[in-house]
């Protein structure tokens, strides 16, 4: 299982800071939406 995810992260090197900066935007969007009501 190691050898799959060390294969995957090679072959993804190029994408993979673009994935980890959408789930970073997910994770802010929904703490933002979290906590939009308690701001109004």
């Amino acid at each position: 299982m190691i050898e799959t995810v060390k294969t995957a992260l090679t072959r993804q090197k190029d994408t993979l800071w673009q994935d980890a900066l959408g789930a970073l935007s997910i994770a802010v969007i929904l703490f933002g939406a979290l906590h939009l009501p308690s701001l109004v």
